[in-house]
């Protein structure tokens, strides 16, 4: 009796597959049985396990939310083909880059540069087409906003191939050169990027509304021009072996799972800022987003002016200034364009509701993340926590989502006060991801500026 009760849910949701979800399932397992059969030999026991454990997520996340099949196929399918031209030019080792980025597919789109370049182009201008919406479109869903959206799809794709054909080059290079693309900056940013566009087009079909996008892309496009920065500044592009500390599996599950929670996080505060232009007193938007920022600069010319600091050091906090100026420009006219910016947006309780959903589901990556990270920690350094300046800070981002969590459950928090909660917690999380690396030193120092 017990048993035929619980096997019926079973059955019925298996019952509801169609045919594309079946030839789904056998396309992921035939692609993770070619993985393993070509590249076992680079594989340690963790990481084929970890490629077990990704083949029935894998189906299930593309039968929960049926676009990702077709995203999956698709970048599969590029990918596999990025790999066969590259294995018609070969050296003494394996695949001879150098020589593929001479085939014109490889050069102009497959290569992993030159995807990651597409994805950058194609985010831009899905960010352009989804503000283009707010200004033309009338309804809820207007063609500049579809189009946006469409171009947002577009760029996980060439995220997701110059992801994989960068892993699949990194093993072209030399012996024990070959990695996961998650362990410097450049290559997370990406996973920033394509994350948390991710995350944003599941809650645009969730919530049946596209006039998010030009708040959420706005974030995804500032990641974009520090990554292209970052490629000229640094030449990040160019891929190196992993540091010992890097070397090991943990950092495959870590990483990204501490990205799921940054992409919600992010996604929450720039829902949060259109819940603001859309219910915040002007008064009150003014100090908050215009007057604080302002405040910040002068803080930075007063300190710039009145210490005596050497050349490298002004000219950093120079454009620092530029930066949060150009930031702060832009506030000001969202908030002087306010009536326009939020006319349709989706009402307060649906904006409400999905801050929540974004913070609840990256709050528990997050949570997952640092307890991993603790468990590499402790392989790498021989404790589990040694307060260094990202563990610190990582765990302030935690206690700050953690309260936000508790006050909304226990307290009943919604509002402004939420919202304002929920933007600040951006600014947190990015010196946390970014500030960190930038101005502080530790055992986590690998991505520097």
């Amino acid at each position: 009796m017990n048993t035929t009760t619980f096997d019926l849910p079973r059955r019925h949701a298996l019952q509801r597959r169609d045919t594309l979800d079946w030839v789904f399932a056998a396309l992921v397992l035939l692609g993770g049985a070619y993985a393993f059969s070509r590249y076992h030999a680079s594989m340690d026991v963790y990481e084929k396990g970890i490629l077990l454990c990704a083949m029935p997520s894998l189906i299930a996340l593309g039968w929960f939310w049926k676009p990702l099949r077709l995203l999956c196929v698709a970048a599969g399918g590029a990918t596999l083909l990025a790999i066969g031209l590259y294995a018609q030019q070969t050296d003494s080792f394996g695949a001879d880059l150098a020589a593929g980025e001479k085939v014109f597919w490889l050069k102009y789109m497959l290569s992993s540069q030159s995807a990651i370049l597409w994805m950058s182009l194609l985010f831009y201008m899905s960010t352009l087409f989804y503000w283009g919406g707010i200004f033309t479109g009338a309804g809820r869903n207007s063609v500049a906003e579809v189009v946006g959206s469409k171009l947002a799809w577009g760029g996980v794709l060439m995220a997701l191939i110059g992801t994989l054909v960068r892993w699949y080059e990194s093993h072209q290079i030399a012996p024990d050169i070959g990695h996961i693309p998650v362990s410097n900056l450049y290559e997370v940013f990406v996973l920033f990027c394509w994350m948390t566009t991710l995350f944003h087009l599941y809650y645009e079909a969730r919530f049946a509304t596209r006039s998010l996008g030009a708040y959420v892309m706005l974030v995804v496009s500032a990641a974009v021009s520090f990554l292209l920065w970052y490629t000229v500044a640094r030449d990040a592009q160019e891929i190196q072996p992993l540091v010992p500390a890097l070397q090991s599996w943990w950092m495959k599950i870590h990483v990204p799972a501490n990205f799921v929670g940054y992409g919600c996080f992010a996604l929450a505060a720039m829902v949060a800022l259109a819940y603001l232009l859309k219910t915040a007193q002007t008064r009150s938007l003014w100090v908050g987003l215009v007057a604080m920022p302002v405040g910040v600069i002068a803080l930075i010319l007063a300190v710039r002016f009145g210490a005596s600091l050497d050349a490298a050091t002004v000219t950093g906090m120079d454009a620092w200034a530029r930066k949060i100026a150009g930031v702060a420009v832009f506030l000001a006219i969202a908030v002087a364009l306010r009536s326009r910016l939020t006319a349709r947006l989706p009402d307060v309780v649906q904006l409400d509701d999905l801050m929540y959903k974004a913070i609840a589901l990256g709050f528990a990556f997050f949570t997952i993340a640092t307890i991993l990270g603790a468990f590499w920690a402790a392989e790498a350094w021989g404790g589990y926590w040694s307060w260094d300046p990202k563990e610190t800070w990582a765990l302030i981002v935690w206690l700050n989502y953690a309260a936000w969590l508790h006050m909304r459950l226990m307290k009943g928090l919604r509002g402004a006060v939420s919202a304002w909660w929920a933007l600040v917690g951006l600014l947190v999380t990015t010196f946390a991801f970014l500030g960190v690396n930038m101005f502080l030193s530790g055992l986590h120092s690998y991505g520097t500026l």
